[in-house]
C-alpha cells in the first residue's frame, strides 16, 4: 500500500517537477475521512473512495494557491498540509480514531489488487492526450505553452489527481493499521521519495510503464529495508531517521558512482 503514495508523489515530483509538501496533510487526512466514515456505518470501499475525493480537494486548494495566487509551491504545499490538521480534528473530533470490530479494507490480496488497479490507471492517464500535454508540462513548460497548453490546467491537474492518489493510499494503510492519526502523515513524503529513487537506483533509465513497476518494486525494497533496521534491534522510534538516511545514501548513489568510474572505461578489458 505505500507503493501507492510512492506513485502518488511522482506525479509531481518527477513529472511536475517540484516537491509538493501537500503529501503530509492529504495522507492522514485519506486515513482520517476513511476511518471517520466507516465508524459512522460507511461501507469501507465508499469510504476509501471518499478519502480519495478530499485528497483531490487538498490538492485542488494547493493548486489554486500556486497557479492562482502565485504563492510558491512549497509555500502552499505547507500551508495546506497545516490547514489540513485542523480539518481531521473537524472530521474526527478528536486526535486519532479506531477501527476495533469494524469493517474494513485489509489483507495482502486487497494491497495488490490496489496497487495494480493505481499503477494501470495511471499509465492509461498518462498515455492519453491530456496525460501527454501534462508529461509536456512538466519536461518543458515554455515549449508546452507554445503549443497551446494551459500549463496552469495541467499542474492543478497534477495536484489534483497526485493528492488523491496519496489520500487513497492514507485511507489504505489506515484501515490496515486499525485506526487513523492526524500525526500520522510526519514524515511520510520521504517514505515516497525513497520509494521513487531507490526505484531509479535499482533500474536506471526505463520506460514510463517501467518506471512505475519499479517505484513499486523501490517501495517493497524499502520496507525490507526497514524491517532490517528493526531486526538488528535499533529503538523504533528512531525509524524516521533511518528513513532519512535510507534516502539521502540512495541519493548519492549516482554522485558516488559518477566520481568512483570517472574516466574508467567499463569495456571490460
Amino acid at each position: 500500500m505505500w507503493a501507492i503514495l510512492g506513485l502518488g508523489i511522482f506525479m509531481t515530483f518527477r513529472i511536475l517537477n517540484f516537491p509538493d509538501m501537500t503529501t503530509e496533510g492529504s495522507f492522514p487526512l485519506g486515513g482520517a475521512v476513511a476511518v471517520t466514515m466507516i465508524t459512522q456505518g460507511a461501507t469501507p470501499l465508499v469510504a476509501t473512495l471518499v478519502a480519495f475525493v478530499a485528497g483531490c480537494l487538498a490538492g485542488l486548494v494547493t493548486g489554486l494557491l500556486y497557479t492562482k495566487g502565485k504563492i510558491p509551491i512549497l509555500l502552499a504545499g505547507i500551508l495546506v498540509m497545516t490547514s489540513c490538521n485542523s480539518v481531521m480534528l473537524m472530521v474526527m473530533g478528536r486526535a486519532n480514531l479506531g477501527l476495533l470490530g469494524l469493517d474494513k479494507l485489509k489483507g495482502t490480496w486487497i494491497s495488490v489488487i490496489a496497487v495494480v488497479l493505481v499503477l494501470v490507471l495511471m499509465f492509461y492517464f498518462l498515455n492519453t492526450q491530456l496525460g501527454q500535454a501534462f508529461i509536456a508540462t512538466g519536461d518543458n513548460m515554455d515549449m508546452a505553452k507554445s503549443f497551446g497548453i494551459n500549463t496552469d490546467r495541467m499542474e492543478l491537474l497534477g495536484l489534483i489527481v497526485s493528492n488523491g492518489i496519496i489520500a487513497l493510499s492514507g485511507a489504505l494503510i489506515s484501515q490496515n493499521d486499525g485506526y487513523a492519526d492526524v500525526s500520522k502523515g510526519l514524515g511520510v513524503i520521504v517514505i515516497g521519495l525513497a520509494s521513487i529513487i531507490i526505484g531509479e537506483v535499482l533500474f536506471g533509465n526505463v520506460s514510463l510503464f517501467e518506471r512505475l513497476i519499479a517505484i513499486v518494486i523501490g517501495a517493497i525494497c524499502y520496507q525490507f529495508l526497514i524491517l532490517a533496521v528493526i531486526k538488528l534491534g535499533f529503538n523504533t522510534n528512531y525509524l524516521k531517521i533511518f528513513s532519512a538516511i535510507i534516502l539521502a545514501s540512495c541519493l548519492m548513489i549516482p554522485t558516488l558512482k559518477a566520481k568512483v568510474f570517472k574516466g574508467v572505461k567499463l569495456n571490460g578489458n
